[in-house]
């Protein structure tokens, strides 16, 4: 099936037209609420079959967030006639944009991308893939605010319990989630395949708070189509950050543009808040 492709890229807005930039200018030097996201957006491609990334961006510029971290997302390898889906994103809606590559296939490299609206202080791709499984990544990202540095870890984990296990180990070593160069909060978000229960994620629990679909919204029954919705998508953060609110965004259109709800939190953070 033939992906639709816009016509053209859009020209950015300015970060003064975004609610989100003045959300995170006018709580002051040292307190800052960031929405943060993360989103699924499985190639493009939605319930009806139609790969639509013109339909993926209507719905991240719906979340108005300041920081999104996206999975399963696209961008030219091998065939320079590929459309990129991670620049079309960040020239349509404004946002800076970091990419971190987790495998190639049908001319296209495939991978986690985070958009912010502050500019990155520093990116950082890791690579959490397994030997024999499908390529899995975790992009670092760090954000220097008023208030100190926020270093986010967007992460696709894998599909197999083992795979995930050492994944999970994976993050955990010096160069990741325990890297000497870590001075502020942390926030680790993404699709981790696993159910809130899982035995990874009590793990990551051992080191974080955690915001879920099943904490915060009542429980979903169904995707349209009969489509089980699965809860696999978490937000994980060091303790002493708050969460002031937390939804998964439920629009018509976010219920048929990915097989995936993005996951919404709204974050203070405040000053002196390293790990």
């Amino acid at each position: 099936m033939r992906a639709h492709r816009p016509r053209r890229l859009a020209r950015p807005r300015p970060l003064a037209a975004h609610a989100g930039s003045r959300r995170l200018a006018d709580r002051g030097s040292s307190v800052n609420v960031l929405r943060i996201a993360t989103y699924n957006l499985h190639k493009g491609r939605g319930l009806d079959g139609r790969v639509n990334v013109a339909r993926i961006a209507d719905v991240i510029a719906e979340i108005d967030a300041d920081v999104v971290a996206l999975q399963e997302v696209a961008t030219p390898g091998d065939d320079p006639q590929a459309f990129d889906q991670l620049r079309y994103f960040a020239e349509r809606l404004g946002y800076h944009a970091a990419f971190g590559r987790a495998r190639s296939g049908r001319g296209c490299v495939y991978g986690n991308a985070t958009l912010s609206r502050r500019p990155f202080a520093s990116v950082s791709p890791l690579n959490i893939t397994v030997p024999r499984r499908t390529g899995r990544g975790a992009l670092r990202t760090d954000l220097a605010l008023d208030a100190g540095v926020l270093h986010v870890f967007n992460v696709h984990l894998g599909l197999g319990y083992l795979e995930r296990r050492d994944q999970a180990n994976r993050l955990f070593e010096d160069d990741a989630l325990k890297a000497p160069d870590l001075s502020g909060a942390r926030i680790v978000l993404g699709d981790f395949n696993e159910w809130v229960k899982g035995q990874v994620t009590k793990s990551l629990r051992r080191e974080f708070g955690l915001t879920d679909l099943e904490a915060h919204v009542p429980r979903l029954r169904a995707f349209p189509h009969g489509l089980p919705l699965l809860h696999l998508d978490h937000i994980y953060y060091d303790h002493h950050l708050r969460v002031q609110a937390a939804r998964t965004h439920r629009s018509r259109l976010a219920l048929i543009a990915s097989d995936h709800l993005p996951l919404v939190a709204d974050f203070v953070f405040e000053g002196d808040a390293g790990v």
